[in-house]
């Protein structure tokens, strides 16, 4: 029979669940409290926060919003970081978190209600942040606009350098 605390605490879940782009599940056995103190106030910078709950809670919550199952990524104690905007910059915080406190392991999450395992996770961390790849796009889109226009100036250009040189041969004359 579950008590008050635990379907206001399953509520809560749903909420950050429902809010998130991805979550990111860790196992955080061996940190000490002060650094999970110094892994949440790195995660707060990228936008997002890491919460612990229980798994049956978790399982519980994401079997009514409907979200895939996590099985055996909701194995022993889990930290979950809830990433409410750009994924990519709390997978690169806690990927470079767990390069200097090995004991901090990612084991997956979902992006976007797609399961993932720690590889898909790592290989989120590698990709530029959402900034750097919309410059990306928009500069490839442009430049075939930029060429356009050199072409197009290329004939104005040429007749006013001779001009030009013939205004400069008739000065020296």
């Amino acid at each position: 029979m579950p008590n008050e605390h635990k379907i206001e605490e399953v509520a809560e879940i749903k909420d950050r669940f429902a809010r998130a782009s991805a979550v990111i599940l860790a196992d955080y056995r061996g940190l000490t409290v002060k650094e999970l103190q110094a892994l949440r106030t790195k995660l707060r910078e990228s936008g997002s926060e890491l919460r612990v709950y229980k798994n049956t809670l978790a399982q519980i919550a994401m079997r009514e919003l409907a979200l895939p199952d996590l099985g055996a990524l909701l194995e022993g104690p889990t930290a979950f970081l809830f990433s409410y905007g750009d994924p990519v910059a709390p997978a690169k915080a806690i990927v470079d978190f767990t390069k200097d406190h090995k004991v901090l392991a990612v084991k997956g999450g979902f992006v976007d209600s797609a399961v993932t395992d720690a590889a898909g996770i790592t290989a989120l961390a590698s990709l530029p942040s959402r900034e750097v790849l919309i410059a990306k796009l928009l500069g490839t889109m442009l430049n075939p606009i930029v060429g356009f226009a050199r072409v197009l100036n290329g004939p104005v250009e040429a007749f006013a350098r001779t001009v030009q040189a013939v205004a400069d041969q008739k000065a020296a004359a």
